[in-house]
């Protein structure tokens, strides 16, 4: 699939679609520091494969859209307790960056899967332009930044688990970073794939090989926009929320407070899954993404 570029502002967005054209529209919106590479490949053919036309985006400060490196990398305190003076951007203008790429596709409206950070965006799209969301799944999310939601201690076990092993400069050290971070992430009831981890890291390392803080920049602007939990009320689409009940980083009940404010939303959580999508249960995923989207009116774009 041919990479494609669409622009919001100054802001340049890398995005690739899967699937026929005449398919139903569904946006794809990663989480914090993760390309669009994240989504794997066979998880997209597999969503084109039950009708949708599917795109996924390189999130601004993230592959090959574009980065804010010249903001400087806020600390750990800045970022979350201080962000609304820190931040380069806000979770709004990435909610705008994911709607330029449907404005890129002729999409006047179209279903939205987000993980993680990618979720918080996607019900800040839900909340502040209805008319464009046809449907919202929301996976391994909160409802905005709030203490309590997302596991210091994992947090902090990260960044001590990587501040003392000494990486190789590089791909090797690159790719290594994330399949270390994903054993403390993952899926403790499924093996890792750590296969394909280091093929995705190392493709995402080809793609954008600069450390340029761009992850903290994002959690920055989730930090700067705050809660969305009191505003989940106006959402007035088919929603699902799916979660790992091990999640390590982002608590179940997160997923629940999301499930309990937005009005007929379905919640599925599985057990064993941690902060990632195994792969033994996207047919279940896919399943539970295709029954939400079914719950919509047809639309024409």
């Amino acid at each position: 699939m041919p990479i494609r570029t669409t622009r919001h502002n100054a802001v340049e967005i890398a995005y690739e679609t899967f699937g026929s054209p005449d398919g139903e529209p569904l946006l794809l919106i990663m989480g914090t520091a993760m390309q669009m590479v994240m989504w794997p490949d066979e998880l997209c053919s597999m969503l084109a494969g039950h009708g949708f036309a599917v795109a996924r985006f390189d999130n601004r400060d993230a592959g090959l859209s574009t980065h804010f490196s010249e903001a400087g990398r806020p600390g750990l305190a800045k970022d979350w307790f201080r962000a609304g003076r820190t931040a380069a951007y806000r979770l709004e203008d990435m909610s705008d960056d994911a709607l330029a790429v449907m404005d890129a596709l002729g999409w006047s409206s179209a279903h939205l899967f987000g993980a993680s950070l990618g979720g918080a965006i996607a019900q800040l799209t839900a909340i502040r332009h209805p008319e464009r969301v046809r449907s919202l799944t929301v996976s391994s999310s909160y409802a905005g930044w709030k203490r309590g939601r997302v596991n210091m201690r994992t947090v902090l076990r990260l960044m001590l688990s990587q501040s003392l092993r000494r990486y190789p400069a590089g791909r090797e050290g690159a790719v290594q970073r994330v399949v270390d971070a994903m054993r403390i992430l993952g899926s403790p009831g499924y093996p890792l794939d750590e296969a394909w981890w280091r093929h995705a890291a190392g493709l995402s390392y080809e793609r954008d090989s600069s450390p340029a803080g761009g992850e903290m920049r994002q959690s920055a602007a989730a930090g700067a926009t705050g809660d969305l939990l009191p505003r989940l009320a106006a959402v007035d689409v088919p929603t699902l929320v799916v979660h790992g009940e091990d999640d390590p980083m982002i608590r179940p009940r997160s997923a629940k407070e999301i499930a309990d404010a937005v009005p007929g939303a379905r919640l599925v959580l599985y057990p064993g899954m941690g902060h990632d999508l195994p792969r033994e249960l996207w047919p279940a995923v896919v399943d539970e993404v295709r029954a939400v989207a079914g719950r919509t009116q047809p639309a024409s774009d």
